[in-house]
C-alpha cells in the first residue's frame, strides 16, 4: 500500500491473512466441505514442478502466487483459493485470533526456525509487532529466553506480559548476547546492531518482505561465522506447523478488532506505531 513492491495487478483486493467458511466447492475437492472453517495465508499457488517445489521449498517457487498481490484477498466478504492452499483451523482459536497467525504467525514460524535456536537458546526480537508477539509465545513454550529491541513502551510491556527474559529500546543492548536474532522492522540500519548483539556462530534472520537501505557493515561484525539470512514467504507445511504447536501451547494473540469498513484507519494506525499486537477486520457476517 505504501509502494515499496510493484503492483503485480490492478484493482485488487489486499488482505492476505483470512479466515473464513467454506461457501462453495470446485470439483474434485474432498477434504473441504461447506462449513468448514478455513484460513488463506500469502502464498496462495506454487506451479509444484520447479527445482524449488521439488526440493521442498516451495515459498521460492518460480511462478508462485500470492493472496492479495496476483489474486484478490481477504479485506471483503467473499474470497476464492486454491483448495490446497487452505488451512483447516483448529478450535482452540477464535476467528479473530486465527487471522494474525496466518502470515505474521507463520513468518515468524519461519524465521525462528531459521535462526536454528534450540530449547534453552538465547533469542533476540527487533521490533515487536504483530509476528513478533506471536514469535515470543512460541519461543517461550520452548524455554528459550527472549530479548526484545523496541521503541514503543506499550510493546515493551505487553513483552514482558508475554514472557520476555528482557525488553529495552534501541539505545539499550541486551543483557547477553543471543544465539539467533529476528528483525521484524523493516528499518536496515538496525542489522548492524543487531549483528552486535549476536554470538559467535549464531544468525541474524530478517523477517520483512521489505527494508529500507542497510548501511555498510564492518567485517568484525559478521566475524566468528555469524551469518544473515532473508526469510521468504512460507511453504504450506509451515502453516501446518505453526498451527498446531500455536493451538498446543496455545498462542494467544493479543487482537484489537476494526470493522472492515475502518481497514484504512486500522492501516494508519499501524503505519504510524499506535497499534499493540494484532489488528484484526471483523466483517458483519462475523
Amino acid at each position: 500500500m505504501e509502494g515499496e513492491l510493484p503492483l503485480a495487478r490492478t484493482p485488487i483486493v489486499p488482505g492476505h491473512q483470512a479466515v473464513g467458511r467454506v461457501d462453495g466447492m470446485g470439483p474434485g475437492v474432498t477434504h473441504l466441505r461447506p462449513g468448514d472453517r478455513v484460513g488463506i495465508a500469502w502464498l496462495r499457488r506454487t506451479c509444484g514442478a520447479c527445482r524449488h517445489c521439488e526440493s521442498g521449498r516451495e515459498n521460492l517457487c518460480e511462478r508462485a502466487e500470492f493472496t492479495g498481490y496476483h489474486a484478490d484477498g481477504g479485506f471483503a466478504e467473499y474470497a476464492v483459493v486454491p483448495a490446497g492452499f487452505a488451512y483447516l483451523l483448529p478450535a482452540v482459536f477464535s476467528d479473530t485470533e486465527a487471522a494474525p497467525l496466518l502470515c505474521a504467525g507463520i513468518i515468524g514460524y519461519r524465521a525462528l526456525t531459521l535462526t536454528d535456536v534450540g530449547r534453552g537458546g538465547r533469542l533476540g526480537l527487533y521490533g515487536f509487532g504483530s509476528s513478533a508477539h506471536i514469535t515470543l509465545q512460541v519461543a517461550v513454550a520452548r524455554d528459550i529466553r527472549v530479548y526484545v529491541v523496541t521503541r514503543s513502551v506499550a510493546a515493551r510491556a505487553l513483552a514482558r506480559d508475554l514472557g520476555a527474559a528482557w525488553s529495552g529500546d534501541v539505545t539499550e543492548r541486551p543483557p547477553t548476547p543471543t544465539e539467533g536474532a529476528i528483525i521484524f522492522a523493516p528499518a536496515g540500519e538496525i542489522v548492524p546492531l543487531a549483528l552486535r548483539n549476536l554470538a559467535p556462530g549464531g544468525t541474524l534472520a530478517l523477517a520483512g518482505i521489505y527494508m529500507s537501505r542497510i548501511p555498510p557493515l564492518n567485517y568484525a561484525d559478521l566475524y566468528g561465522e555469524r551469518r544473515i539470512t532473508s526469510v521468504a514467504n512460507n511453504t504450506r507445511d509451515d502453516g501446518r506447523r505453526l498451527l498446531a504447536e500455536a493451538a498446543a501451547i496455545p498462542v494467544r494473540p493479543a487482537i484489537t478488532p476494526f470493522p472492515l469498513a475502518e481497514a484504512n484507519r486500522a492501516l494508519e494506525l499501524l503505519k504510524h506505531g499506535g497499534l499493540t499486537g494484532s489488528g484484526v477486520l471483523v466483517t458483519d457476517q462475523d
